[in-house]
């Protein structure tokens, strides 16, 4: 176990450091970037089996402990250490990094993104990789810091050259630069946070300073870290005011991009505050708390409003910017519970932060293949004067996307439900020396976003997924429907012409589709049906979070 955790942090670099050699005459198919793909779906593929062992592995009758440890000196003047270690709170989010990751890998085998060579999009995946799952692996606040800010160039480059610029101000280049600039000064003011805590306390170590519960912090030392490293966190979360680079991201993002964004990236800000904040610093987290939260249930309303100002017909809105300024709204709920100090609140935030990872994660999967099928993702376009009437040129697609879209609006019986309505039971009874009128306000507005929802939502799927079908031409017949391109690589390019332009729009899910979005699907019903699973791991570390370091 100890080795297998290891493997699993340091196994992408090195997938990294070899997707960028020349591949070995045996193994390199029918042309070179072939096999730099395929290169890409091994590793990530092993990566997610080693978790699966892991997983299997873990002692589930004692999710608070830490398990898989390694703990080396590294820099002993700052006692700073190589501390490895998972529990149930951080096991979750390594098995939807790893799946995530694979299945962006396997559906880049079928369609790359436009851009340089695919060497260099493969290393920089597993780069990223490396960096999510270290993040959620390290128990050093010097060795968080790192890894957080690991992920933030293989990102950069990602919108940089393999993203599109359409609907982004300035293109992808402005939108990678927004984005990099933003988490970076975020970063800067999280280290000095970071630095105050270790250096203070003597340690560096997060289950050392867990235990100790602050008990060694002054409580103005705690008020600055708090700040310090709450803005920092906020960013990558994001939070309002500090989620404008976000919408931009998303947009030029390619695909897979905008995936392992909203899927595993927002989730490092979320963790941080529930692995850092909440056990070392509670006194200063229970001075910001209400703050917090509210910062959090506006967030949760500009989403929304944000969303259907996009969704109205006639306001050219992109459907990627539409998801993306929904993550807002959802990682709203999530703060919200956090900021509760409350187990119920905080169990309500770790459900939904992995909720939203496997539902916006699929949302993305589907919008890009609907913006590669009409060759664009402003929703007049697609909606046209009636409806895109997806259902009847695609139906299988427009099924998944109106299955994703309740599942996003927190559908009781879906994985979005559950951590939603914990974490506004959370704000019905908050920790004690919260100010609960102020809380139950907050749940108000909260239970308000939660109709904004879902109606901008079902907006949506009226306007893409129904509408009168038009009469089908020869050149929409299912015989010129393209198909995905042979085992060895990528979809030849289609024939010039009306008809294959008219067949690319109307196709149905393809097979390596299915294979990539079938168990996010899955995942999504059996968490929405049995939710102590999840709850099963993650309750027993919050409750000894919350107490101090005691189970």
């Amino acid at each position: 176990m100890q080795f297998l955790l290891a493997l699993i942090v340091v196994g992408p670099l090195i997938g990294a450091v070899a997707a960028l050699l020349p591949a070995p005459p045996g193994l390199r198919g029918k042309s070179p970037d072939q096999a730099v793909l395929r290169h890409g779906v091994t590793v990530t593929g092993a990566i997610l089996v080693a978790v699966i062992v892991l997983a299997l592995g873990f002692d589930h009758d004692q999710p608070s402990k830490t398990q898989a440890t390694t703990d080396i000196s590294w820099i002993a003047a700052l006692d700073v250490r190589i501390h490895l270690g998972i529990d149930g709170i951080s096991l979750p989010l390594l098995v939807l990094t790893a799946l995530l990751t694979f299945l962006c890998a396997l559906y880049s085998y079928y369609q790359p993104p436009k851009g340089p060579s695919p060497k260099g999009f493969v290393a920089l995946l597993l780069v990223l990789e490396s960096g999510t799952l270290a993040t959620f692996a390290v128990l050093d606040l010097v060795l968080f810091f790192l890894a957080f800010e690991m992920v933030l160039i293989p990102m950069y480059f990602l919108i940089a050259r393999w993203g599109g610029s359409e609907g982004v101000t300035g293109g992808r280049q402005a939108a990678a630069w927004k984005f990099i600039l933003y988490t970076l000064l975020g970063s800067v003011v999280m280290l000095l946070g970071l630095l105050l805590i270790g250096l203070n306390a003597g340690t560096f170590d997060m289950v050392a300073l867990a235990t100790d519960n602050g008990r060694g912090l002054s409580t103005s030392v705690q008020l600055i870290a708090v700040l310090a490293i709450g803005i920092g966190l906020a960013v990558k979360t994001p939070m309002w005011p500090l989620h404008s680079w976000l919408p931009d991201a998303h947009t030029a993002a390619p695909t897979v991009g905008s995936v392992l964004l909203a899927g595993v990236l927002l989730k490092m800000g979320t963790y941080g505050f529930v692995r850092i904040i909440l056990p070392i610093a509670p006194d200063g987290m229970r001075t910001f708390a209400p703050y917090l939260a509210a910062f959090a249930v506006v967030g949760i309303i500009y989403g929304s409003l944000a969303c259907l100002a996009l969704a109205k017909q006639g306001a050219g809105g992109d459907l990627k910017r539409l998801i993306a300024y929904s993550s807002v709204g959802h990682m709203g709920f999530v703060l919200l519970g956090i900021a509760t100090m409350t187990p119920t609140g905080v169990n309500g935030a770790l459900f939904a932060n992995i909720a939203h990872g496997l539902i916006t994660g699929l949302l993305f999967f589907l919008v890009g293949a609907v913006k590669e099928r009409y060759g664009s993702a402003d929703l007049d376009t697609l909606a046209g004067a009636t409806g895109a009437a997806l259902y009847g040129r695609a139906p299988r697609l427009g099924g998944l996307l109106a299955f994703a879209a309740v599942a996003s609006l927190g559908l009781p019986g879906l994985a979005g439900f559950w951590g939603e309505m914990l974490a506004m039971f959370g704000a019905f009874n908050p920790a004690e020396g919260l100010s609960r009128p102020a809380f139950l306000t907050f749940m108000v507005i909260a239970g308000f976003g939660t109709l904004l929802t879902a109606a901008y939502l079902l907006i949506v799927v009226r306007r893409v997924c129904m509408g009168a079908h038009p009469q089908a031409g020869p050149q929409e017949g299912s015989q010129e429907a393209p198909q995905e391109g042979p085992r060895g690589g990528p979809a030849e390019a289609l024939p010039e012409g009306p008809a294959a332009a008219s067949a690319a729009r109307f196709t149905d899910v393809r097979t390596y589709e299915f294979a990539a979005w079938t168990p996010l699907v899955a995942l999504t019903v059996i968490a929405g049906l049995w939710p102590a699973v999840l709850l099963g791991l993650t309750d027993p570390v919050v409750q000894k979070l919350l107490a101090g370091g005691k189970s």
